[in-house]
């Protein structure tokens, strides 16, 4: 599985990546991009199984970038995931229409991070 980690913060990059790889989840690439313009350019060159994607971000915010995952059938099985500190119900019901698996609140614990990487590597491998 490939893994596309998007925050335009580096240390929250590296602690989710960090937290991925305590996970024990086989995992075959993490990839990295600080807002949603750079991960559009990663998921064009690669195949990425998990979007793990900030909302709040400049360039290209994540509620941006999920929009244009949505609209493009090349993603259509892009497992996809929000971690981000807004946890109001305003964008959690803007998600809701972006075909979000789920939302996570920063800060959140590994093991919830876990269940949502074997989720997602379940739902790959079908």
């Amino acid at each position: 599985m490939r893994i596309l980690i998007v925050d335009d913060s580096s240390m929250m990059r590296a602690m989710i990546k960090r937290v991925v790889k305590l996970t024990k989840v086989p995992v075959e690439e993490i990839l990295e991009a600080g807002d949603g313009a750079q991960a559009l350019a990663l998921l064009e060159a690669k195949d990425v199984q998990l979007l793990l994607t900030d909302i709040n971000m400049p360039v290209m915010s994540g509620a941006d970038l999920l929009r244009r995952v949505a609209e493009d059938d090349r993603w259509r099985n892009l497992t996809r995931v929000i971690i981000s500190t807004d946890g109001s119900e305003a964008r959690r019901e803007q998600a809701a229409g972006l075909s979000v698996r789920c939302y996570l609140q920063k800060p959140f614990s590994p093991e919830v991070l876990r269940d949502v990487l074997n989720d997602a590597a379940a739902t790959a491998r079908l």
